[in-house]
């Protein structure tokens, strides 16, 4: 993906996001139940947005994912939250997969600095099995997902196998964060 097309979706979320704020100064979204009802104005296509959403911020991450996550939480609940983000984020990661598999380290050094992926290279050359090393990162979100879901398309890992770990590892930190933050009032 060239630095235009980046450029360009950074520039699209921004506005979005500052869209959101602007409401939010101007008392539209004082209280979580306002940005509730905000969200339902959309129909069936709030959540259906909130997962395209969150698909497209891991292939093009500008913004942190804990914050789909707030907001699909808040906006739909805990469950029906979590499964936006469960389903958006995994089909991103996925996708970013397949993009470095086609692409290669160019869209890797596109999308992340040099530095970034010249330190993971190091960490994961010293991990004794990368497919282990990756399934605990999905799982713990300490470390960067993002990054480590286009790296592993640079890697020799089975299709599925990159899969199933994202299937099976990913949902604990969304069902977390999406418990934690269903919870405000």
């Amino acid at each position: 993906m060239n630095k235009k097309v980046k450029l360009w979706i950074t520039v699209a979320f921004s506005i979005i996001l500052l869209i959101f704020i602007k409401k939010f100064f101007d008392h539209k979204f004082d209280f979580v139940e306002s940005l509730q009802n905000y969200m339902k104005g959309f129909g069936i296509a709030a959540p259906v947005f909130l997962t395209i959403f969150q698909a497209v911020q891991v292939v093009i991450p500008v913004l942190p994912g804990y914050l789909g996550c707030a907001a699909g939480a808040v906006a739909f609940g805990s469950m029906t939250g979590f499964l936006c983000n469960y389903i958006g984020i995994s089909l991103g990661s996925i996708a970013a997969f397949f993009l470095a598999r086609k692409y290669g380290i160019d869209i890797v050094l596109t999308m992340f600095p040099q530095k970034q992926y010249e330190k993971w290279s190091r960490v994961i050359e010293k991990s004794k099995s990368y497919e282990r090393f990756l399934f605990l990162a999905t799982l713990l979100s300490l470390f960067p997902d993002d990054f480590l879901c286009y790296f592993s398309g640079l890697m020799k890992m089975d299709n599925k196998k990159f899969i199933w770990i994202i299937i099976l590892g990913k949902p604990w930190c969304i069902l977390v964060y999406s418990y934690l933050f269903g919870l405000i009032p």
